[in-house]
């Protein structure tokens, strides 16, 4: 029995409580949960009846810890993560997994140097209609690519980002690309491959907020397809989508509801038989945007642990996604297109002197 304990009580620890704290992961159990702010920790420990702490540091020194689990601000995840790797127990972090690329290899430097894990929260790769996707793509069922979609419409009011006062800075959260919109652009890279150049807009267009609430990116893949990122926090007045569609020439599908879960399209010029169940078996919308991917992510990175197996999303797999919305941040600021793949223009290797 792996034991995990949670280093920040904010908004999403409620999901990952729920899913330790009460025997819904296979080989898992919460030990503790720690927030500099006592009242959050209490909630959250009791809740679930854990020990809780307003310092990580007498968390790990007083209980028995295999995983830790870092939710707290996203701009504060690579000091906590560097300062928890010194006790050589596995750590997973939230998404994003660092603000700067400076920062997410110092994270990787550090979990590398102590020996263990550093696991990325993505958990919409493990959505039941995602998986069934990507064994299309591996399979090679789509051909040459051509468009490659994602659509994050979702509503976050003044409210949301009222509730503390990182949400929304460029310190320690950033805009719906950062957040929201990460998972998503997390999946269309993983699907459509490596990004080679991308061009960007953004607005800040209903709410108070230093970063971002709306932004559109076009993106062109090194394997020649095309990209689409239309992400917003604006939508009014709830939730609407959040969505992805790959497009190729031998076969379309997109998966919609709002967390990325109900498959609405799946269609191929060479069908298997199969096929005919697909829209049936995988069209399942979750009651909420955090979807049903958590508990699968938390048995994989069991799993992963345990028996010594490679896990999905380690990383150097959280730092690429990271370095496209860096790319795509560039783009805004300077209202032109950025490159992400490395053109050299003066080494002398392999050129006749």
């Amino acid at each position: 029995m792996l034991r995990f304990a949670l280093v920040g009580c904010g908004r999403i620890a409620k999901r990952h409580s729920e899913l330790l704290g009460t025997g819904q992961i296979d080989g898992a159990c919460l030990a503790a949960v720690a927030d500099i702010d006592p009242e959050k920790c209490e909630k959250i420990g009791r809740q679930v009846n854990v020990p809780y702490f307003t310092d990580m540091h007498e968390m790990a020194s007083k209980c028995e810890i295999d995983v830790f689990v870092v939710l707290t601000e996203s701009g504060r995840h690579a000091r906590d993560t560097i300062a928890l790797a010194g006790y050589g127990k596995h750590i997973v972090v939230e998404k994003p997994m660092a603000l700067t690329l400076q920062d997410a290899d110092a994270m990787i430097r550090a979990c590398d140097e102590a020996d263990i894990r550093l696991f990325v929260v993505k958990q919409n790769r493990f959505n039941v209609p995602v998986v069934k996707l990507r064994e299309a793509m591996t399979a090679g069922r789509f051909g040459k690519l051509v468009l490659g979609t994602v659509r994050v419409r979702w509503c976050r009011p003044q409210a949301y980002y009222d509730q503390d006062p990182w949400r929304g800075t460029w310190a320690m959260d950033g805009g719906v690309l950062t957040n929201q919109a990460s998972h998503h652009i997390d999946l269309l890279e993983w699907m459509m491959g490596d990004v080679d150049s991308v061009f960007a807009v953004s607005s800040t267009a209903l709410v108070d907020i230093e970063a971002e609430d709306t932004a559109v990116v076009t993106l062109k893949f090194r394997n020649g397809a095309l990209g689409v990122v239309e992400a917003t926090t604006a939508t009014r007045p709830s939730d609407l989508e959040g969505s992805i569609s790959i497009l190729g020439e031998k076969g379309s599908v997109e998966i919609g509801g709002f967390a990325v879960n109900e498959m609405k399209t799946w269609q191929f010029s060479d069908p298997l038989p199969e096929d005919a169940d697909v829209l049936e078996k995988y069209s399942v919308n979750p009651p909420n945007v955090y979807g049903f991917g958590h508990q699968a992510y938390y048995q994989h990175v069991v799993d992963s642990i345990m028996n010594n197996k490679r896990q999905l999303v380690a990383g150097l797999e959280g730092r690429r996604s990271l370095e496209l919305i860096s790319a795509i941040y560039e783009s805004i600021e300077t209202n032109r297109p950025v490159d992400l793949v490395f053109k050299p223009r003066r080494c002398k290797l392999g050129i006749m002197q």
